[in-house]
């Protein structure tokens, strides 16, 4: 005998992250753009910044004790110790209980206009980090010569032969590692790093990939620990505005062969390489910017309502997306294969295909392994 449909279930799923947290009660969050960081609401686990929620994507992390995190109803779990059909039960009462149908277009009004303040605070955000990007990027010195490009040409992206200005490159020899943990902006490192240049869809300026390095070690990135809780921190961050963006390693001119790996190193690898001969190379920042939104985990599906994830421009005919190997293959791939099918829906014309690293490597791995 088939079991009935509980509603409870579709309702429940229709709850926004930030009606979750705050029927939880959780405190001493700190919003950050889409993000809210602070202390995980798990009770035992807790700490000042293990936990984040992007309240517009509905997701959640906490990288102790859940570093895969999940959805709002996934959170109700975690914090009160609960299991699925509990964490149901909480947010929408007893089965069989009927909600009035005015309960039903109140919540859903409610989610519009809680969706409206989080897209509009999240805007501000990004402008105002992209004004602040933009004072770090005209207080940069050249690339060509400085340390930065000694960085990269110890990971053996050498670029100091090829035929382009690599003007979304420059190089700060003092460069505060700034971050926000809990109520407070802390300063956690200082020293040189290597500034790319984000371009948004348009072409415009957006915002800076930030690299601190080791400069006595070239081919290292600096190491960056909390002198108070001892945590390391990666030595990579982004300022301003990433979604639907890219660091134009060959520069704003479009080629019909577009080569896109996730990071400088696997892209500039790529272009040193000389893997396609007449392609434009362009670094895509992290997978989430050049997947954009899937419908379901992993499945490769595009959620065709994110508009702002990457696409390329219309001269573009032929995409290829660098697989690095030393990712969780099932999400990796996934992601380029969500991101591709997205391109090819903006352009069905578009020829589009996946190169892989190999397994338990990234394209720059294997120019390392030749010395």
């Amino acid at each position: 005998m088939a079991r009935t449909p509980d509603p409870r279930i579709e309702r429940a799923k229709t709850r926004t992250m930030l009606e979750v947290l705050d029927k939880l009660k959780v405190s001493g969050l700190t919003a950050i753009g889409d993000e809210r960081v602070g202390p995980c609401p798990r009770p035992g686990c807790g700490g000042r910044d293990r936990f984040s929620a992007n309240v517009r994507k509905g997701v959640w992390r906490c990288r102790i004790c859940d570093p895969k995190g999940g959805d709002p109803l996934a959170l109700v779990q975690l914090a009160l110790g609960t299991d699925f059909l509990g964490a149901v039960e909480w947010l929408e009462g007893e089965r069989g209980v009927e909600i009035d149908p005015q309960e039903v277009e109140r919540r859903r009004r409610a989610k519009e206009r809680a969706d409206a303040r989080t897209e509009a605070q999240a805007a501000r955000y990004r402008e105002f980090a992209r004004r602040q990007a933009e004072k770090i990027w005209r207080s940069a010195l050249p690339f060509s010569g400085s340390p930065a490009a000694a960085y990269l040409a110890g990971r053996h992206v050498d670029l100091s032969g090829l035929p382009y200005s690599f003007a979304c490159f420059r190089y700060l020899p003092v460069h505060p590692y700034i971050k926000k943990i809990a109520d407070a902006r802390r300063e956690l490192y200082r020293g040189p790093a290597l500034i790319a240049a984000i371009q948004g869809p348009d072409g415009r300026f957006s915002g800076i990939h930030q690299t601190w390095i080791n400069p006595d070690v070239p081919g290292k990135k600096a190491e960056i620990v909390d002198p108070n809780t001892g945590d390391n921190h990666p030595a990579k961050m982004v300022l301003g505005s990433k979604k639907g963006g890219a660091i134009r390693l060959t520069g704003t001119a479009c080629t019909s062969v577009l080569v896109m790996g996730e990071g400088i190193e696997t892209t500039g690898t790529a272009l040193v390489a000389d893997a396609v001969a007449g392609a434009s190379y362009w670094a895509g920042i992290d997978l989430g910017n050049m997947s954009g939104k899937q419908l379901g985990r992993n499945s490769g599906v595009p959620d065709l309502s994110d508009l702002r994830a990457f696409l390329p421009p219309a001269c573009v005919d032929h995409l290829i997306y660098i697989e690095d190997g030393d990712s969780a293959p099932k999400p990796t791939r996934a992601k380029l294969t969500a991101g591709l099918r997205r391109a090819m829906n903006a352009n069905p014309s578009l020829r589009a295909h996946i190169a892989r690293a190999g397994d338990g490597v990234d394209l720059n791995d294997l120019l390392k392994d030749q010395d």
